[in-house]
């Protein structure tokens, strides 16, 4: 599979042009990364193919490598990535900054609100079914005042919400929200911590 693509078209790609040029070390097996990949949509014979727009090369060397294999070349359709809860990086498990579809309203709901003001917009956009018109109206108030940030967050988080469980959950976990951060009262359910005896030190 390594003959049916060259070094020239790798360095193709940004982040290994820029350290070719910088005199960086780029490893061998780095190559063998979007090979792999482009020889997955080979052996699935893809027709399209959908990643984030940081794998817009690797998708890319796929419609090469399925021309070598005689395959009609996939279309592929790219996504922009959402930035995690910490504002910085892309969303991502490994660095705990995700939002779960599967976790808790209550859950859900919390990690919504910490969610830097400045991507408010954009997580309206990427993952709610607020219509674009309405977003921009959002946007719009946002940015003269007429709209305060935590009111917007608030409907943020209840949209999300409603869209991996239901309205109502949304309603109840916005309660508790407010119940606990806002009215600094103790939540409906506490989670229970056993400790032992050998588990102290100095009676702590």
């Amino acid at each position: 599979m390594c003959s049916k693509y060259t070094v020239a078209r790798m360095l193709e790609r940004d982040d290994f042009s820029n350290r070719y040029k910088e005199g960086k070390p780029i490893g061998i097996h780095e190559f063998m990364y979007p090979l792999m990949q482009g020889y997955d949509s080979v052996a699935i014979q893809a027709d399209i193919e959908l990643g984030g727009t940081d794998q817009k090369f690797n998708l890319l060397v796929g419609r090469d490598i399925q021309r070598e294999y005689n395959q009609e070349p996939q279309v592929i359709i790219t996504l922009p990535l959402l930035e995690g809860t910490d504002g910085v990086e892309k969303m991502s498990k490994s660095l705990n900054n995700y939002i779960g579809i599967n976790e808790s309203p209550q859950e859900m709901y919390g990690k919504v609100m910490s969610v830097p003001d400045n991507l408010m917009v954009r997580y309206f956009e990427l993952v709610t079914d607020v219509s674009l018109d309405e977003i921009n109206k959002i946007k719009i108030g946002l940015e003269s005042n007429d709209l305060h940030p935590r009111d917007m967050k608030k409907r943020l988080a209840r949209e999300i919400v409603k869209l991996y469980h239901r309205q109502s959950a949304a309603i109840i976990a916005e309660e508790e929200f407010e119940k606990v951060f806002k009215n600094k009262l103790y939540p409906e359910k506490i989670k229970e911590l056993i400790l032992k005896k050998d588990d102290l030190k100095d009676g702590r």
